[in-house]
């Protein structure tokens, strides 16, 4: 195929803020994990497929295969309007722990929650 670009599993962008290795980033409805620091404007790698541990919302309990969505902030079993699905738990974690481990899930959804 003569226009295929790339796998896309690793997607270089410019970094719409200071960013550390191994933080969520969302651009739009496009997320990832940070492959390295970047500061605001530099190029970035993300990773959009992959299992990671990232910051869970508290009171939100998970189950393996719990649907999981990103609030600005943390990963939540919450579809309030806004957050955006990026993956599946792969892991259960009372609704007290601060992280939680997601298998995201690489694809860009049609819309964020309604």
């Amino acid at each position: 195929m003569k226009n295929f670009k790339q796998p896309g599993k690793m997607l270089s962008i410019l970094a719409v803020a200071d960013t550390l290795s191994g933080e969520a980033v969302k651009v739009g409805v496009l997320f990832g994990v940070a492959a390295h620091d970047a500061l605001s404007g530099e190029p970035l790698e993300i990773a959009t497929e992959g299992v990671f541990e990232l910051p869970k919302a508290t009171g939100s309990a998970w189950t393996v295969g719990a649907a999981i969505y990103w609030n600005g902030t943390a990963c939540t079993t919450a579809t309030t309007a806004g957050n955006l699905l990026i993956g599946c738990a792969t892991e259960a974690v009372l609704s007290a722990g601060a992280l939680g481990t997601v298998r995201l899930n690489g694809a860009v959804p049609a819309a964020v929650t309604a």
